[in-house]
């Protein structure tokens, strides 16, 4: 253990040894200084990805279909293919016992909204209710599309938070009326917010039997989306949503006559799928930086090894005097190494301080797409201060055992 003696012998060697212990020690800062930093923007990537994946469910699986792009079967390139309501019951009734939340959908971007003597140009989304989940919709005032609003055709929406405040401001929005394109009168029974932000927000939401009417869409649909029902294992879940949405491709591509290849005439994206490909990305990032933050480290322990082979060279008749005295081994070996991981630690947690501290700062300033908040946690930082514990009893390891193996009369005899 440590004891005044000791800390004296420490702190003269320092002084001893000023510079090259201060240029040993700035390697040591530095590196994991640097460790800290990357660490620190791993974190915030895996941030920035989370958040834009919170946009819409992660177990998300969003259908489509547009234009062909090359012949099959006969048929030439560039037919129109049309989902109908009769696709989605189809598909909703193939899938039943894996699908969790389901909606198709009918949108039509820059509808104008007028409301009173203000108005803007929006998106319309015909959806069903559990377009809530799938989007994961907050609601903040009212209520979302119910069952009886389908049913019926009502004439109700439900505003994005953005699009309430462009529109109504301060006010309460719910019982108002907005009118759509100049003639039709639409009843705001909800206020919505979305995780994906301001762009979200600015959208109406109406039931999907009112909009395929509204727009004269007759049984047309443009997209679906279902989310999968999750299993207690990920990787399962990944599995089953791959396996779902490869079905569904494969349905519609029979369903239109489409070419296997014809990778933009039928769209089937699997989020669940995605999700797992970006984290394992990331986790590939997470380790690269620690690659390079603990070959950063590893330089400078190299420079602390050396110099406590200096420092051991230059007490060599200490030691052998110590020895001479009856100072074990072991005494010795652990005289060195403490002095070792004294420097390391203390040069270590310089850097971890003003890593963590500049991350503090800088940090919550950083709001990117794909980094947001970079910051070390808690159990990273311990993770760093065993390193550098470790790092410094590997350095000092070496000249230790020099040290341990000194002959009090070839010390005594050194000059």
């Amino acid at each position: 253990m440590f004891n005044i003696e000791r800390w004296q012998e420490i702190f003269e060697t320092i002084r001893k040894n000023k510079l090259r212990t201060f240029l040993t020690s700035l390697s040591v800062a530095s590196g994991i200084f640097i460790l800290v930093i990357l660490l620190g923007f791993s974190s915030g990537i895996q941030n920035g990805v989370k958040s834009q994946f919170e946009s819409d469910a992660t177990n998300r699986i969003q259908v489509s279909t547009r234009v062909t792009t090359k012949g099959y079967k006969g048929l030439n390139p560039g037919r129109r293919l049309q989902m109908t309501n009769k696709d989605y019951e189809n598909l909703n009734q193939k899938y039943e016992e894996h699908i969790e939340y389901k909606t198709s959908l009918y949108n039509t971007w820059g509808g104008q909204i007028n409301y009173k003597e203000k108005q803007g140009n929006y998106r319309i989304e015909g959806a069903f209710p559990d377009q809530q989940f799938i989007e994961n919709a907050t609601l903040v005032n009212g209520r979302f599309i119910n069952n009886s609003d389908i049913d019926g055709s009502r004439k109700v929406g439900v505003l994005g938070y953005q699009m309430k405040q462009d529109l109504f401001g301060d006010k309460d929005a719910v019982g108002e009326t907005v009118i759509l394109n100049d003639n039709i009168n639409f009843t705001v029974v909800g206020v919505y917010t979305d995780p994906g932000g301001t762009r979200e927000e600015t959208r109406l939401f109406i039931p999907m039997t009112t909009a395929q009417k509204v727009f004269n869409a007759g049984e047309n649909i443009n997209r679906i989306a279902y989310t999968v029902k999750m299993s207690d294992s990920f990787d399962e879940a990944v599995a089953l949503s791959a396996a779902m949405s490869q079905s569904i491709d494969q349905d519609l591509r029979t369903r239109f006559s489409v070419a296997p290849d014809d990778r933009i005439a039928v769209r089937v994206n699997d989020t669940l799928e995605e999700a797992k490909k970006i984290y394992g990305l990331i986790d590939t990032i997470r380790a690269v930086f620690w690659f390079i933050g603990i070959g950063t480290i590893i330089a400078g322990v190299v420079g602390v090894g050396n110099i406590m082979l200096i420092i051991v060279k230059e007490r060599t008749k200490e030691i052998g005097i110590r020895k001479a005295l009856g100072a074990l081994p072991s005494e010795i070996i652990w005289m060195v190494l403490q002095e070792a991981i004294f420097i390391t630690s203390l040069a270590g947690l310089i850097g971890l301080f003003f890593g963590v501290g500049l991350l503090e700062l800088v940090g919550p300033q950083i709001e990117a797409d794909f980094i947001k908040y970079p910051k070390v946690d808690f159990v990273t930082s311990i993770t760093t201060v065993i390193i550098l514990i470790v790092a410094g009893a590997l350095a000092g390891f070496i000249p230790a055992r020099r040290a341990a193996n000194i002959k009090p009369i070839e010390a005594l005899r050194d000059e």
